[in-house]
C-alpha cells in the first residue's frame, strides 16, 4: 500500500532569510523553503541540519508558514551543540530542510471556542494555529502561553478584555493582537502583567467561568513539557471538553524508520505503539495520558 505521508515530505536547501535573538538563548529563524511552506499545517514540524560538522538533525515545530512568500519560521531555544551551531547561522547560509513532518491539529467548528496552551517551546504550533484560525469566522480562538524565561516577544497590555479572566492577567503577544486573536501569558516569574502560576492553571480558572453551552464549544489544542500536557489532559478531563496534544520526543530519522520516539497509545484494540514522528506528534489527549 502506498504511504499516506509519501509526496507530501519533502527535502530542501533552505537558505536563512532572518535570524532574530531573543533573552534566554531563544531564536527566531525564517527560512526560504517553499515546498515546506506550501504543504505545512498547524502541528508539523520540520527536521533540520544545524551544521555541517553535526551529522544528526534537529526536529522544529513550524511556527508560521506562508506558501505565497515561500517561507516557513520557528523559535526554538539553544540546548545543546545541534542547536547552538544553528544560533550561529547568518542571512544567507544555506541548511537543509526535511519537512513538513507529522500529523496536524484538527479543528471542528462544532467547537468554535479553540482553547491553545503553549508552554515554552511548545508556543509555535499554538502561534500557527491561531494564524490559521484567525481568518475563520466560525471560531473565537483564545491563546494562553507560559514561560518562566522571558518570552520571544515584547508582550504589552491588551487592548482587548476577555470574559472570565483573571484580574490582572493583561499581558498579551503584541503579533495575536495585530491579528484580532485573544491572548494572555502566564509565568511564575513575576513578568508585568502575566497571570502568576502556571498556564494550564490559568486556563482552569477561565473555563471555571463558562456555563455549560459554553463547554460544549470548547476543545483544547496544546503543546508543551510534557508535565504540562498530562495536565491539559487532566484540565480536559475535569471540565469535559476534547483535547489534542502535540508531544515532544527526542527523534533520529523523523520519518518513522527508527522508531525511537515511538510511545503508547491507547487505541479501541488495546494499547499501541506508535510514532510520534509520523503518527503524531499531534494525538487526542485521553489516548496518551
Amino acid at each position: 500500500m502506498s504511504r499516506a505521508d509519501r509526496g507530501t515530505i519533502f527535502l530542501e536547501e533552505a537558505r536563512v532569510l532572518a535570524q532574530l535573538a531573543y533573552d534566554a538563548e531563544q531564536y527566531v529563524l525564517r527560512l526560504a523553503a517553499p515546498r515546506c511552506a506550501r504543504a505545512a499545517r498547524p502541528g508539523a514540524f520540520a527536521h533540520l541540519t544545524c551544521d555541517a560538522s553535526i551529522p544528526m538533525r534537529r526536529p522544529l515545530s513550524i511556527m508560521r508558514a506562508n506558501p505565497a512568500a515561500g517561507w516557513i519560521e520557528f523559535l526554538y531555544k539553544v540546548v545543546g551543540a545541534g542547536l547552538q551551531a544553528l544560533a550561529a547561522k547568518k542571512p544567507g547560509d544555506v541548511l537543509s530542510v526535511l519537512g513538513p513532518i507529522g500529523q496536524p491539529f484538527v479543528v471542528h467548528r462544532e467547537r468554535p471556542r479553540a482553547l491553545l496552551i503553549g508552554g515554552g517551546v511548545g508556543i509555535p504550533p499554538m502561534v500557527f494555529l491561531a494564524e490559521t484560525l484567525k481568518g475563520e469566522a466560525a471560531f473565537r480562538p483564545l491563546v494562553l502561553m507560559g514561560s518562566e524565561v522571558p518570552f520571544p516577544f515584547r508582550a504589552r497590555p491588551s487592548a482587548t478584555l476577555i470574559a472570565g479572566m483573571p484580574a490582572g492577567t493583561i499581558a498579551c503577544m503584541p503579533l495575536l493582537e495585530e491579528w484580532g486573536v485573544m491572548s494572555r501569558l502566564a509565568s511564575q516569574s513575576e513578568f508585568p502583567g502575566c497571570y502568576r502560576g502556571f498556564v494550564t492553571e490559568l486556563a482552569a480558572e477561565w473555563l471555571a467561568t463558562l456555563g455549560a453551552a459554553q463547554l460544549a464549544e470548547v476543545e483544547i489544542f496544546a503543546c508543551g513539557p510534557t508535565p504540562m500536557l498530562k495536565a491539559c489532559a487532566a484540565l480536559a478531563r475535569r471540565f469535559g471538553v476534547p483535547a489534542q496534544v502535540s508531544l515532544e520526543e527526542f527523534m533520529a530519522c523523523a520519518v518513522g524508520g527508527c522508531a525511537g520516539c515511538a510511545v503508547e497509545v491507547r487505541t479501541a484494540a488495546g494499547p499501541a505503539m506508535k510514532r510520534v514522528c509520523v503518527d503524531g506528534p499531534v494525538f487526542d489527549a485521553y489516548s496518551v495520558f
